[in-house]
């Protein structure tokens, strides 16, 4: 990460506000506790910004959820002759004072608002700001001989800073789940405590900060330090604030106070708490040799099968207790098939019949095997064939003795009664294509890709036979009900499972997920091409693809969003690629949201497919990331 070394030197910019409960008085106090060096600088209840100017941060993102404030920074570093134009038209004047204070400043122009809360709180009584309950600014008159509300130089100087900064308006929640990254930091400044105190100097936005606003913060505190970000926290000396940072250091600071009638009140007690960012316990990943029962699952070439990556991804998960396991996105269904083999109690889902039909016949399927002498039998014609695929897709994938047997073949199997035997039969079956087919894909036609491995000179009837053989190997018994799905990941519904492993299509502008369109034929055999529209004018003849969000870079953020709310109570790992999008930074934001400790964990990796000429590329090589939140 970037990181951004604080300045030494005086820095001449300075508040172009007066603020009721700004920080100038503080600075000394604050500036030795701000970290040698971070990232971003963040300060999502800017105010009048004391400590934003001091600092005159590379990086920073100034916040808050009064809109006409906001107006006025924004102002200031875009148009600020513009500003300095309309202030320079104003007078110290009672009459001018007044009759600026009934201006409704969202009629105005946004130059000539910024001007307005200017010269406002530069003339009114004390500097407040302060809105009665229609929003409407009622401060009187401050009678001061000669306020400076055009400084010029002041304008400018804030304005070279401002330029650099983001200024955004909202809450503190969103602006620090939008933008607080590991590294960071931020400098929270909120209303203070008691609220009976300064209920009058409430924001434009007409929002109150109430004690259990105060319990919420500190909360969103601890998430910022589990993320990895420096943190100050200033607030009054008040019993609650102790209470909520009692973990952290607390330095207790004289200060004075401008806002009270009351010359005895006028000396008060802050706080600066100072939270330093977790050190982060990363997870160990030391891979371990896995039950033998793993290595019985038959080979597939599914796209983006996790096949190499199992010992890394069961030596992150096994420093979880978990008994219960939701694989969302099954594919290939090894990932789902090793939890099996320790022990766990798995619902593997997938949007795709082929993925669920791997699954129902070695993962949900227990003790059901398909005897070789009856797997023969399907081989041989026992009704009229409807010669669906040897007319459909007759000369694209296969010979015409091929298209004969697989027409054969799925007449059979469908007339099977028992689900599991249906269901080997029918993963053999598509086994069987896949690898009697060069890449074992479907996205072009013919044999150009034919390289004369031993897989393409076995028969199909040898290819079908065989993975007969190996899937039944792979049934076993863990002792555990285990379950298979057909569906959309965002339907699934399961009671509270320990853990759930996401393995999502991955969205990049450098290649495609299209898993139908890559596998269609296997696809369609697996659901009798019911249900899908073959797009005849197409020379591969497949059919149009399952609307999934992934397939858009906003539609997988929302997506992913949706999920971790939904999965929110479980241990969550994910695998995901480095040439993926939303980004790592961003998919980590996301799973913040919901969980209180995020960890990535890199993995180099090289896909077997991609859409360039040659397969071993640079932008094939990659880092699979597994995140894992908890």
């Amino acid at each position: 990460m970037e990181q951004v070394v604080r300045k030494e030197k005086i820095v001449q910019a300075k508040p172009i506000l007066k603020w009721a409960g700004g920080k100038t008085q503080l600075l000394n106090s604050i500036m030795p506790k701000v970290p040698e060096s971070y990232g971003k600088y963040i300060e999502p209840f800017v105010g009048g910004g004391a400590l934003f100017f001091a600092l005159n941060p590379e990086q920073a993102v100034i916040a808050d959820s009064n809109p006409e404030l906001i107006n006025m920074y924004r102002e200031v570093a875009d148009h600020v002759d513009e500003v300095i134009g309309y202030l320079s038209q104003y007078k110290n004047t009672k009459e001018d004072f007044y009759a600026a204070r009934e201006l409704d400043w969202i009629g105005l122009s946004k130059a000539q608002a910024a001007a307005r809360m200017l010269y406002l709180n530069k003339t009114c009584f004390n500097g407040l700001y302060r809105v009665n309950k229609n929003g409407q600014f009622n401060v009187p008159y401050g009678k001061y001989k000669s306020p400076n509300y055009c400084d010029k130089d002041a304008l400018y100087a804030a304005s070279e800073i401002l330029k650099q900064a983001v200024i955004v308006c909202g809450n503190y929640v969103s602006v620090l789940r939008d933008y607080a990254r590991e590294g960071d930091f931020i400098f929270l400044d909120p209303p203070y405590l008691p609220i009976s105190e300064y209920a009058d100097f409430k924001r434009y936005t007409k929002e109150q900060f109430y004690e259990e606003d105060h319990v919420e913060l500190a909360k969103e505190v601890r998430r910022l330090q589990e993320l990895g970000c420096h943190v100050v926290l200033t607030n009054s000396n008040h019993p609650l604030v102790h209470e909520l940072y009692a973990p952290y250091k607390i330095e207790v600071v004289q200060t004075k106070r401008y806002i009270s009638c009351n010359g005895s009140k006028r000396k008060g007690e802050d706080v600066i708490v100072m939270i330093p960012p977790k050190r982060k316990v990363m997870l160990q990943v030391v891979p371990d040799a896995l039950p033998e029962q793993v290595l019985k699952y038959p080979s597939t070439r599914f796209m983006g099968s996790k096949s190499k990556l199992l010992p890394q991804i069961w030596a992150v998960c096994s420093q979880f207790h978990f008994d219960t396991v939701v694989d969302l996105f099954s594919g290939s269904g090894i990932v789902g098939y090793m939890f099996k083999t320790q022990g766990k109690a798995v619902i593997s889902n997938d949007y795709m019949d082929m993925s669920a039909a791997f699954t129902k016949a070695m993962i949900e399927n227990s003790h059901v095997t398909l005897p070789l002498e009856e797997a023969k039998e399907l081989l041989v014609s026992q009704k009229e064939s409807d010669h669906f695929v040897s007319t459909t897709f007759q000369g694209l994938y296969y010979s015409d003795a091929d298209n004969h047997l697989i027409d054969t073949l799925r007449m059979n199997i469908a007339e099977i009664k028992e689900p599991y035997k249906q269901a080997i039969a029918m993963s053999a079956l598509i086994r069987a294509c896949t690898k009697k087919r060069p890449r074992g894909i479907f996205t072009y036609t013919g044999a150009r890709y034919d390289d004369g491995r031993k897989d393409l000179k076995k028969t199909l009837e040898q290819q079908f036979l065989e993975a007969v053989v190996a899937i039944n190997k792979a049934v076993f018994d863990n002792g555990k009900q285990n379950r298979s799905r057909h569906g959309d990941a965002m339907e699934l519904r399961a009671e509270h499972p320990d853990l759930v492993y996401i393995d999502p299509p991955y969205y990049s502008p450098l290649s495609d997920n299209e898993y139908v369109r890559r596998y269609h034929f296997v696809e369609g055999l697996a659901r009798d091409w019911k249900g899908v529209e073959i797009q005849q004018d197409t020379l591969t003849k497949k059919f149009k693809s399952y609307p999934t969000p992934f397939s858009t870079r906003k539609g997988a953020a929302a997506a992913f969003d949706q999920l971790f709310k939904k999965f929110s109570e479980s241990v969550l790992i994910v695998s995901y690629s480095s040439n993926s999008q939303p980004t790592q930074d961003e998919m980590v934001a996301l799973l913040a949201k919901y969980k209180e400790h995020v960890e990535v964990v890199p993995i180099d990796y090289t896909y077997c497919f991609g859409n360039q000429k040659a397969t071993k590329t640079n932008r094939n090589r990659v880092q699979e990331y597994l995140f894992v939140a908890y």
